[in-house]
């Protein structure tokens, strides 16, 4: 019986030591969270919304000035804030009303998440995650703007109703929040930038995601440490308009790229994925074709072209990428496109090539002691102009970056990253 007593005891004072930690310990953590209540939303701002869109730019440096509480409520309720009380609605349209998007807001003294009901955040870290955010991103973006919105979704929410469609509509509703919120950004004078290209795994690990979310955009946000551009120069290609030499130089940009397409039978996949991996990594991308408007590639996939090649201007990118298929054998003994890449080469300019258009480099006679590579039917064409030809799926030899195969996309805007970045 005493055996059973000392049991009985120990059991005791071992609840009631778990109990002391759970309501005494843990609460207290919790409890140390803070709650920031956000100032009543703005109905009405300055700018148009036609003048929004127009000014509406990626923009990935800033400054360390930090966002106040206002700017931050503010960009919470153009995601995700309740526009009618009674009804429930909100800034943006979900399928069936679910409301599967949660907005996370990571800022300088932690991580929280936008309630809307209260139109509150509440923080779930006390750490500054925007460092470890950007590795797990990959962009140093994140790392510089002053608020990283990180958009997740339950996709469970929609799987009862929408089954296969669920997904789609998931990521559909998070494209209109970051669209609110950009536009948002814009009439606050803050710049943006989303990032989709990052390590789902990583960003989860980060922000210590609850096991039902799922990260599925980033909004880096601040103050922009260079002007955004209202006015484009020429025909709305969305480059910024020329300024003194003085201001130009006090001015940074973002790093660009333009891809040139044939006018019709462009790869797609080549197009595509070195598109978004060259976005994903902070450099801006613009589509040049020898005729401006609606390109047709090989699969029946259309795209807009907005600079005409013979009026493509080397000054206002810092990389020239030349995108294959059958189409871009319009390209190979091109005077103008060979001109091109004269000029670009001349000015020390990153000059990329994929599939069948290293044959292009090659017959404008840079590749002459570069090692190159591309498809192989191009090969005996590379090496009689003086090419290293080496085989590999893509070959960087100072700013000249070749690829042979569509597969080799991603490394392929790897490489051209790294290229401008002088790395």
């Amino acid at each position: 019986m005493s055996r059973r007593i000392v049991k009985l005891s120990v059991l005791a004072v071992i609840l009631g030591g778990f109990a002391a930690l759970c309501c005494g310990q843990y609460r207290s953590r919790v409890l140390r969270m803070k709650v920031l209540q956000l100032p009543e939303p703005k109905l009405t701002g300055e700018l148009s919304f036609e003048q929004i869109l127009a000014k509406r730019r990626s923009v990935r440096e800033f400054t360390t000035e930090q966002l106040n509480h206002t700017q931050i409520g503010q960009l919470a309720w153009a995601g995700q804030g309740i526009t009618n009380k009674q009804g429930g609605f909100r800034t943006a349209p979900s399928a069936g009303r679910n409301y599967p998007i949660t907005l996370y807001f990571a800022i300088q003294d932690g991580l929280y998440v936008y309630n809307p009901d209260t139109h509150s955040l509440e923080q779930t870290l006390k750490e500054d995650v925007r460092g470890r955010l950007a590795e797990a991103a990959g962009q140093q973006a994140a790392h510089e703007a002053s608020c990283n919105i990180i958009v997740t979704g339950a996709i469970k929410q929609l799987r009862a109703n929408y089954r296969k469609k669920a997904r789609d509509y998931m990521l559909l509703e998070a494209g209109h929040v970051a669209q609110n919120i950009q536009l948002q950004a814009v009439s606050l004078d803050l710049g943006s930038v989303p990032i989709a290209g990052f390590s789902l795994k990583d960003v989860k690990k980060v922000c210590k995601l609850p096991r039902t979310l799922e990260p599925l955009y980033i909004i880096c946000t601040g103050h922009p440490a260079y002007l955004i551009p209202q006015e484009s120069s020429g025909a709305g290609i969305g480059l910024p308009s020329e300024r003194p030499a003085t201001e130009a130089a006090a001015v940074p940009r973002p790093r660009r790229a333009v891809m040139v397409v044939a006018g019709q039978n462009f790869s797609e996949e080549e197009l595509f994925e070195t598109g978004s991996a060259l976005e994903a990594g902070g450099v801006e991308t613009f589509i040049a074709s020898s005729r401006t408007g609606t390109v047709t590639g090989m699969a029946g996939q259309n795209v807009e072209a907005t600079i005409l090649l013979n009026e493509l201007r080397i000054d206002d990118f810092d990389a020239i990428v030349f995108i294959g298929g059958p189409g871009a054998r319009e390209y190979i003994e091109n005077t103008i496109a060979i001109g091109i890449v004269r000029q670009a080469a001349d000015k020390g300019k990153v000059l990329a090539a994929i599939s069948i258009t290293p044959s292009l480099l090659a017959n404008a006679g840079v590749l002459s002691g570069v090692r190159a590579t591309s498809f192989a039917s191009e090969r005996e064409l590379l090496e009689v102009r003086g090419a290293i030809y080496t085989n590999a799926n893509v070959e960087r030899d100072g700013p000249i970056v070749t690829a042979n195969n569509p597969r080799a996309a991603e490394l392929f805007a790897a490489a051209i990253i790294d290229a401008i970045g002088g790395r």
